[in-house]
């Protein structure tokens, strides 16, 4: 397995981003780290690699940053070996080479641990694998890791919270962690559209891994078969309303940049409920929608 081994495979891939794929992806990488200030002075990141098409296009795209950098950071390309089997590992060490990364892989038995555990196994494995991905990030000088979530994962998480979690939130481009003081998570292809990657991967004739979960033959990076069996109903339902209004991806992004505080029930900050009937009484009479 593993993509094709030609000497100028790297750099027909780095040239594609730099020409082809300039407007879709590689503009949009750009924009996320300037206008979220995901990339400061002084920076050693973590570029976590999982394997799959989007964690790999995030270490070319930070290859290419590097060679325009404007002030001195530093990238570490880290894969956490969770307990793949023999052809997972060596398809995502063959895409490391061939591609021209220089990843640094860690192990852990994070899959035998919780192989046997009847509840939730899906998400500890996810708080265990980002808890791990911190400390070895640390260890090596890193004070960031970055992830390699997506526009498409940012919109569908908003309105899976909205239907099944009965909450507004969104899933931020970088969030300061709470249990590795100094480190911090950055999401850098916030704004990249999926289909872009995908039109990336194929155009360059690529393949990845799709899943290399122990549980199931059949998932994504999606944690679980419920989140999975969710997250392809809001696709679907997005390609749906996507036939009447064109912009609704777009619209659905902007809703949580546009948030009008004054006409919500209620609200949480910092983890304190607030309530409109808080205030509500001290307000002046003359409210514009009165």
């Amino acid at each position: 397995m593993g993509i094709s081994q030609e000497p100028d495979k790297a750099k027909d891939v780095e040239q594609s981003l730099r020409k082809k794929f300039k407007k879709t992806i590689w503009s949009r990488f750009t924009k996320a780290i300037n206008t979220y200030e995901l990339v400061k002075p002084g920076d050693v990141i973590a570029v976590c690699i999982s394997g799959g098409k989007d964690s790999m296009l995030m270490a070319k795209c930070f290859q290419e940053l590097k060679l325009h950098n404007k002030f001195d950071f530093e990238v570490k390309f880290l894969v956490m070996d969770p307990g793949y089997n023999v052809e997972n590992r060596r398809m995502i060490e063959e895409n490391a080479r061939s591609l021209n990364v220089p990843i640094t892989i860690f192990e852990t038995e994070i899959f035998d641990i919780v192989y046997d555990i009847e509840k939730s196994p899906c998400y500890l494995c996810a708080r265990m694998r980002r808890g791990n991905l911190y400390h070895f990030a640390k260890e090596l000088g890193c004070n960031k890791i970055a992830l390699g979530h997506h526009y498409d994962d940012v919109i569908e998480t908003i309105l899976m919270g909205m239907l099944y979690g009965a909450q507004i939130q969104t899933m931020m481009p970088k969030l300061h962690s709470t249990n590795f003081e100094g480190m911090e998570l950055i999401r850098p292809l916030y704004l990249v559209r999926e289909e872009d990657i995908k039109a990336w991967r194929d155009y360059n004739g690529l393949h990845f891994l799709q899943c290399a979960c122990k549980f199931t033959d059949a998932c994504t990076n999606y944690n679980n078969e419920e989140n999975l069996s969710k997250r392809l109903e809001i696709k679907e339902l997005i390609k749906t309303l996507k036939q009447v209004n064109p912009y609704v991806e777009k619209n659905i992004f902007k809703s949580v940049e546009n948030v009008h505080l004054d006409t919500l029930i209620a609200y949480k900050q910092n983890g304190v409920k607030h309530h409109f009937l808080d205030e509500y009484d001290g307000k002046r009479k003359n409210d514009k929608n009165a």
